[in-house]
């Protein structure tokens, strides 16, 4: 496996697989990886014949108050995994390689991006955008593998890539979970012994949802406001926000009909979790 550090080095790379007639894919990360990246690295590798994993904590798209200093990073764990399922190249350049002194471009996705994270998170959505986009341009791949429990961010980068005619795949995986249901996410570190066993409420709460809808309920604010009472009844929950929204454009729904998406963002002490499901009726 081939670790590059600079976009000469990734560029080189990529160039030698176009030679040889290979088809690149691309799994962007922040690294800090668990069975939900090894899952789009293994998905990766059946569809293509070359797997990049970008490895870049991405300081565009976290807040002034938010953990990016924080951040779980564990570079040597990360390599070994990503090699042992397969991986061709890791990029993961420094900051100074991304954002050079004098960077003043960004990419925004407006409409999708005014909810959900969107709306508790101003300036997350431009700052991701921002840097797949720079990651699509430097790498050139036929398909980029994102997971659905961030739903929000696949549909804005699948619109991206839509609206600026960007000529790739973009393949959303189903959400990976832990035994007790409790979405995989790098975050999950943060979480005390107490704190990780209420957060199981998250898709105890969704899967709730989604028997109700199968019994036939129809009525959003009914539905959302059951998700909410559930998760409130739970110590140490705090919610930032439960939405039922259509799918993919995020509009508000007032009875279910079609594509539909039942989305919520949590808090545990200091760690934001999120999760959702999608139902269609």
């Amino acid at each position: 496996m081939q670790i590059c550090r600079t976009i000469k080095e990734i560029r080189a790379f990529v160039a030698k697989c176009r030679a040889e007639g290979q088809t690149v894919g691309l799994v962007p990360t922040m690294g800090y990886f668990h069975r939900g990246h090894l899952s789009l690295m293994r998905e990766a590798k059946k569809s293509c014949h070359r797997v990049v994993v970008s490895l870049f904590v991405n300081p565009l798209q976290f807040g002034p108050k938010e953990d990016f200093s924080q951040y779980p990073r564990d570079f040597d764990r990360d390599c070994a995994m990503a090699e042992e399922v397969g991986v061709d190249a890791i990029f993961s350049p420094p900051d100074s390689e991304m954002y050079p002194e004098g960077f003043c471009t960004h990419v925004e996705v407006t409409g999708i991006t005014g909810r959900l994270c969107g709306l508790s998170r101003p300036g997350h959505f431009r700052g991701v955008t921002t840097v797949v986009t720079k990651l699509f341009n430097i790498i050139t791949p036929d398909k980029a593998f994102f997971g659905q429990k961030d739903a929000q961010q696949a549909m804005v980068i699948r619109r991206m890539a839509e609206d600026l005619n960007m000529g790739l795949e973009i393949v959303v995986l189903p959400t990976v979970r832990e035994e007790d249901g409790l979405a995989m996410s790098s975050r999950n570190v943060y979480l005390d012994r107490d704190q990780r066993q209420n957060a199981t409420v998250l898709y105890r709460s969704l899967c709730a949802f989604r028997e109700a809808v199968d019994r036939g309920e129809r009525d959003a604010e009914s539905l959302r406001r059951s998700i909410t009472k559930m998760i409130a009844s739970t110590p140490g929950a705090e919610i930032d926000y439960v939405e039922i929204l259509s799918v993919p454009n995020l509009e508000p729904v007032a009875s279910l009909q079609g594509k539909v998406i039942a989305a919520l963002a949590v808090r545990f002490g200091r760690t934001r979790l999120i999760d959702n499901i999608i139902v269609e009726v």
